[in-house]
């Protein structure tokens, strides 16, 4: 597993506590919205339903899911969500790919350019950085309190269509392939497991190894507020922490 996703768990871990509820129902209402384009119905839209059940994980009103739908299906009126993934280098060169849902690309790029040059980084042209990235489907399986030993839920995750998983000390992150995701999930749970999330996201293939604490941290702090933007959805990049680093980090 790379740093990004050990700081990621870490990060995760303390969410509830320190979330900001307006930009996390931003970010929900923008996924919808992108999602409804393919229709409204969650239940002939795959995509549709899974960005439903995140906004629902952050305790969004129906009343703010339903007009989200409506935006994206164009009942609304008004300029449509685009989702544009932008490409960059953090401090030492790592690579950084961008998840952006915006209704104002202009908008977006700006902010996404002056917080990586501020911060120690720069954008990269199309496909510069994205080669170091893999697409993939994660789940999040609950352990804590299952009804199973860890032994039954490796096999469950095994029998269910699954690329791959690592185990961490209260849940599961299982892999799939991006076209698998729901029936990976779908396959979890009728086997009796309890999934917290589902969504597609990239996994670096090619990392850079970071063993100096001053630069994990300018590297952890450009992710941090690039993550704060309200357009911006998910935040990727190819480095490896160190267990020492990682520990001083957390």
């Amino acid at each position: 597993m790379s740093g990004h996703s050990k700081w990621s768990t870490i990060k995760h871990k303390k969410a509830a506590s320190d979330s900001k509820k307006g930009k996390e129902f931003t970010r929900a209402s923008n996924l919808i919205s992108l999602a409804a384009k393919n229709g409204g119905d969650p239940t002939m839209n795959p995509s549709l339903a899974m960005a439903i059940d995140k906004a629902k994980s952050v305790n969004m009103p129906r009343a703010n899911i339903e007009r989200a739908i409506k935006k994206g299906t164009g009942e609304l009126g008004g300029a449509m969500i685009e989702e544009v993934v932008y490409e960059g280098y953090g401090p030492g060169g790592i690579a950084i790919l961008i998840e952006t849902a915006s209704d104002n690309k202009n908008r977006t790029v700006s902010e996404v350019r002056s917080t990586l040059t501020k911060y120690g980084g720069n954008m990269a042209s199309s496909g510069a950085v994205a080669y170091n990235f893999e697409h993939r489907g994660q789940i999040e399986v609950i352990t804590k309190k299952q009804d199973f030993s860890e032994e039954e839920i490796e096999e469950i995750v095994i029998n269910s269509g699954a690329t791959d998983f690592e185990l961490e000390s209260d849940r599961v992150i299982v892999y799939t392939e991006p076209k698998d995701l729901i029936a990976v999930k779908k396959s979890l749970e009728s086997d009796g497991l309890k999934t917290e999330s589902a969504e597609l996201i990239y996994v670096a293939t090619n990392e850079v190894s970071v063993t100096e604490l001053e630069r994990a941290e300018k590297i952890i702090k450009l992710i941090d507020i690039l993550e704060d933007l309200d357009d911006v959805v998910s935040v990727y990049a190819n480095f490896d922490i160190s267990s020492e680093i990682l520990e001083k980090l957390s």
